[in-house]
């Protein structure tokens, strides 16, 4: 039993639960996340095949072996010790982590999409935001409504409050009110 297995579950079956609240709109529900909440976002969006949108802030858990390669910082780090003391299951390693790859998660989506990125992220690169973006709603035989915007000189906080209100302001055009 893996840790994210669990957390991607609980993340689908939260958008399950949020459906049913009194006075939840069910098909105006979004998956919102930033980091680790990132990269669970586009599972979601993945999974869910009629989520209203995607808002996703850099996400972890995207082109993994590339990260693994460009940083030690956060869980790459994590991952990278373990593979030093565990010598040649790298392999095993890399199939696991397969499972969890969000590039995989975004090709699946067909959610409008909204990305941000810092460029000097060190805990989740650049790269895996982008290479998220590039394959989004990939197979869904549609051509998707997504935008990135990157922040040139900011680390894993990416826009911050600018980008808060990127996200409001798209996600009104998206999903406007009723």
């Amino acid at each position: 039993d893996h840790h994210y297995r669990r957390l991607i579950t609980d993340a689908v079956r939260a958008v399950a639960a949020v459906r049913t609240l009194p006075g939840v709109d069910a098909e105006r529900v979004a998956a919102v996340g930033n980091s680790q909440g990132g990269g669970l976002a586009l599972a979601v969006a993945g999974l869910v095949p009629d989520l209203a949108a995607v808002l996703v802030s850099a996400p972890l858990l995207c082109g993994i072996r590339r990260a693994l390669d460009l940083t030690d910082a956060g869980p790459y780090g994590e991952i990278a010790a373990y593979l030093s003391v565990h010598r040649g299951a790298e392999g095993a390693a890399y199939r696991t982590l397969a499972y969890l790859e969000g590039v995989s998660f975004a090709r699946r989506a067909h959610a409008p999409a909204h990305f941000g990125v810092g460029l000097r992220d060190t805990v989740c690169p650049p790269s895996g935001a982008y290479a998220a973006f590039n394959r989004y709603a990939e197979l869904s035989g549609a051509e998707p409504r997504k935008e990135i915007h990157a922040y040139p000189f900011n680390g894993h906080e990416g826009g911050d409050a600018v980008h808060v209100r990127r996200q409001l302001e798209w996600l009104a055009a998206v999903v406007p009110a009723p």
